[in-house]
């Protein structure tokens, strides 16, 4: 059974994925945290195989507690879940130790695909960055492939 953390400021959002998740017989959604100091806590009690971190809270936000929880817990997977799909906030997150980046707008098959590219060793970017980065520079997928490849050691998979 993976274990698994939702972090999010919003009750519905935490309520929605984690009833989607829980329907997965492999996934057990251990605990719901409403901001980034609630994450840090209970990734240090409960010890989740996953941790899916959302990034605007407070009073610690997803980046803060992603350095922070990477300090003690240098081998818990952690993705980054917002409705922000620029490249910036992406790869704030993952130098900051996340494995793995999906927007809220990523449907719940992409998230599950996530979760098990990470828990496999891999850096996983959900389909609408990819895409949203592409449409936007022309062939900028394969130039957030090739950064994203130089960035984190060839381990990103889309």
């Amino acid at each position: 059974m993976i274990k698994l953390i939702i972090v999010d400021d919003h009750f519905h959002v935490r309520e929605a994925w984690s009833w989607v998740l829980n329907q997965v017989p492999r996934l057990n959604v251990i605990a719901q945290c409403a901001n980034g100091r609630e994450a840090i806590e209970a990734a240090r009690s409960l010890q989740p195989d996953v941790i899916l971190m959302d990034i605007h809270m407070t009073p610690v936000n997803g980046i803060e507690a992603t350095r922070t929880i990477r300090e003690f817990a240098p081998d818990m997977k952690i993705i980054g879940v917002s409705v922000q799909a620029e490249r910036s906030y992406v790869n704030e997150m993952l130098r900051n130790g996340a494995n793995g980046y999906v927007t809220k707008n990523s449907p719940s098959t992409e998230m599950v695909l996530a979760i098990d590219e990470v828990l496999a060793g891999n850096t996983y970017i959900c389909e609408e960055i990819q895409q949203l980065h592409a449409h936007q520079n022309g062939d900028a997928r394969n130039d957030l492939r090739n950064d994203l490849h130089n960035d984190f050691h060839g381990q990103v998979r889309y």
